[in-house]
């Protein structure tokens, strides 16, 4: 009912940055609130920002915080990713996602209903 197309995936050196976009079509109308979250091989997904589409309240993990910044188009459609200094920890495969909950555990993946297919971030030494 909802579809997520995630972009904007790469590599880049330590310190360096990229932007995540994800562009959400269907029906949107339904959703609440968009997320990001990142999995590493081996790892488990690990919720990274959010962003609720009435009001644009945001929230971030400690692990990103003051270098990832969420944001979204007037619409809240589409929603973007902002990533600075990055660290070779950040390397992971990066999903956008879309609920239709009230948002209080946002850093959980159960609490989404929706999920892109993922872009691909490195990031090196």
């Amino acid at each position: 009912q909802v579809q997520l197309v995630e972009s904007g995936g790469g590599s880049v050196q330590a310190g360096g940055s990229l932007r995540l976009s994800c562009a959400a079509s269907g029906k949107t109308y339904l959703t609440t609130y968009m997320g990001w979250f990142r999995q590493a091989p081996g790892k488990g997904r690990e919720g990274v920002a959010r962003i609720l589409k009435r009001g644009g309240v945001t929230g971030y993990a400690d692990s990103v915080k003051g270098r990832f910044t969420i944001s979204q188009d007037n619409a809240g459609n589409t929603v973007y990713l902002q990533m600075n200094s990055l660290k070779p920890e950040d390397t992971a495969m990066y999903y956008c996602a879309a609920s239709v909950g009230a948002g209080g555990y946002w850093l959980l993946p159960r609490e989404y209903n929706y999920w892109g297919q993922g872009t691909q971030v490195t990031v090196s030494l």
